[in-house]
This record gives structure tokens, sequence and C-alpha cells, in this order.
């Protein structure tokens, strides 16, 4: 029966998970809630917002009338979250740490604590939906498309999938806010979180400064000419327009184009820029993953699936085939723009989200030898 089933929500401060909690609590479940810590270094700092966050959590607790633990994983997201981050970084990747948080920590440590506390399910603010089969369950898409963030849980398992509920999934993110402001929760303007949650809202490049050692270099354009000098690779992704330090110079005597980074070179610790946003460099056709993670267990045929390789993206028509190991190659109907290696490549059979992998390469099919060089 629904009103003995316990139910561990992780409430972060936001409206988000807020309202996931009074909305478990109205069908009858027993709440408790837990506030996750996940980092500590200079957290006291005017970047990091975990302490405003955690007073605003336990003061949704109060007015919903739950418990409210506080538990500190900072430990556990350095080693399983952070070393790989600057690993990726230090490789010259650009890697995604909400997708590993959310597999490593949210639903790996937090899970596992939830249990111990005798909690048949957990539950979190996550704008995504679990449909269970006869088979087994699926991670579908959030209902409000603008919202959804099944991307970011494409490496959730059957196992996690079977003990997690997400109540937002089903409601558009304006129907939350007039919940929360009906409720009269303290939060319900809050504006919502963006970034990373160790870096907050200081400057990336400055963080990254204390952690990575960098070399800087020469920005070299597309015939080789230098340009400009960057400040070490790390701090670059594909497809970067700010923070280039070289203005409009004229391509072929034309308009001023904005530079973009197109690819790196670390054998010779270069940065290649191209003018322009549509230039054949950052546009690519095909893309190889590998570190597969599928949501079912197993990989999905060969065929034609929808993927995106970014968040916020739309679904992009692709053919789907796996690689021997763990990997998969797809081939786009439409060229992607700055298919970033370290990201996910992640994919859709319509509203079901099968899993994903982490992009290694991309470039076109049967492009000009010079496109690849």
């Amino acid at each position: 029966m629904a009103g003995k089933q316990r139910v561990v929500v992780g409430l972060s401060g936001g409206v988000d998970s807020a309202v996931s909690a009074w909305l478990l609590k109205q069908q009858g479940f027993d709440v408790v809630a837990i506030f996750m810590k996940n980092w500590e270094d200079d957290d006291d700092s005017e970047y990091c917002s975990s302490n405003v966050d955690f007073v605003d959590a336990a003061a949704v607790a109060d007015v919903i009338g739950i418990e409210l633990e506080h538990v500190n994983f900072a430990a556990e997201y350095k080693d399983r979250v952070f070393a790989e981050f600057l690993r990726e970084y230090q490789a010259g990747r650009t890697p995604n740490p909400d997708v590993l948080c959310n597999a490593e920590i949210k639903f790996k440590a937090f899970l596992d604590h939830a249990l111990r506390l005798g909690a048949q399910k957990i539950a979190t603010g996550h704008y995504a939906r679990v449909r269970e089969t006869g088979t087994g369950f699926q991670l579908l898409k959030g209902l409000d498309p603008a919202k959804d963030q099944s991307y970011f849980l494409h490496r959730l398992n059957q196992a996690q999938l079977a003990n997690t509920l997400f109540p937002v999934g089903e409601l558009k993110k304006t129907e939350v806010r007039r919940i929360a402001a009906e409720i009269g929760l303290p939060n319900a303007k809050k504006k919502d979180s963006t970034g990373i949650c160790f870096i907050g809202e200081r400057p990336f490049r400055d963080f990254l400064n204390r952690y990575l050692d960098h070399a800087p270099g020469p920005l070299l354009d597309e015939r080789g000419r230098e340009v400009g000098r960057h400040v070490g690779l790390s701090f670059y992704t594909l497809g970067q327009r700010q923070g280039l330090g070289i203005g409009g110079v004229q391509s072929g005597g034309g308009t001023h184009l904005p530079w973009y980074v197109a690819k790196k070179e670390p054998a010779r610790n270069a940065l290649r820029v191209v003018q322009g946003h549509d230039h054949p460099w950052l546009l690519a056709t095909h893309l190889q993953a590998d570190d597969c993670s599928w949501v079912a267990g197993v990989a999905p045929a060969a065929g034609p699936l929808a993927a995106k390789t970014r968040y916020r993206q739309t679904d992009a028509p692709c053919r789907y085939a796996p690689l021997a190991g763990n990997g998969f190659e797809l081939d786009f109907d439409a060229a992607q723009w700055a298919v970033t290696p370290g990201q996910s490549a992640v994919l859709y059979d319509g509203e079901v989200c099968l899993g994903g992998g982490v992009i290694a390469s991309s470039g076109n099919v049967a492009t000009p030898a010079e496109i690849r060089s």
C-alpha cells in the first residue's frame, strides 16, 4: 500500500525537487528528504551556493512537513566524478560531469544510502519518466520538451530505474512553478541553477587553472597560419566563440566573420580555429562513441534511430551501428554542429531514451581530404 511505502527525496534547494517532495506526500508516501553535499573545497566562497541551497531545502522541508537529513558525498564525488572530469580535460576532451554525477552519486551513492534508511524508492526533481513494461523499465523523456533531462540520465540501469520516481516528469515547468506558489513554498520563484555544481557561477577558466597543467600555444587557421595564441588546450571546447582573443580578421576580403574553435592538435599543442558558424570543419555527419551504457542492459539492434550530441538539441535522425567492444557509430541524415569528443551521444527511439556513449571522434562521410586534415 502506498501509505506504507517510504520514498527518500533528494532535496536540492530548487523548486523542482521541492514540488516532487510535496507531490509524493500528497500521494500518501512516507517521504523523507536528503540534502546531498557533493563539494566542499572553497565551499564558503562567493561562488558556491551549497550553504544557501541547504537553507532553502530546510525551509521547504519545514513547509511540507518532512524530515531533512544532510548527507556528505564529497569524498565519493571527488573520487568518482571530479577525478574523471580532470582526466578528460587534461586529455583534451570536454566531459559532461552531470551525466557522471547522476550515474555515480545521485543514483548510486544516494540510492544506496536511501535503501539503508529503509526506503523502497528514491525520487529527484528531474524532468524524465520511468515506464515499467513486461520486460523491465524504460527511461522516457519528460513531458515538457523544453526541460527534458533524459540526456543527463541515459547511463541509468534497470536496477536504478526500478527504484526511482520522477514526480515532475509528467508536468510542464510552468505548472511546477504554479504549484510551488500555490502551496507557499519559499523557493517558488528561485532561479534555476545552471552550470556545474562544483564550479557554480565562478569563471570556468579560473577554476580549471587551479587543477590543470597548461602550456600556451598557437591558434592556427585552416591554412596553418598563426592568428593568435591560446592559454592551454584544456581551456577550450569545440564550437567555442568567446574568449579566443582574436577579432574579426577578414577572410578573403569579405566581411568580418567570428572565429570558432574547430579542433585540437595535442601533438603540436595547437588549437585550430575557423571563421564562420557553418565552416565545414565545424560540421560532422559521422561519429564514433565508446564507454557505452544501455538502459535495457543490451545494445539496440543496428538501424535508424535519433540522437542528441548535446543537451537541448533537437533529436537528429541517424543510422546506428554497434562496433566491436563497447562502442557504436552514427551516420546522420544532416550534418551536426560542433560534435565534441568527451560529450555524450544519447540515442532515442521516439520518447524512449535507449542509452548512449562518450563521443570519441567525429568527421564527415566522403568529404575532401583537406576537410579531414
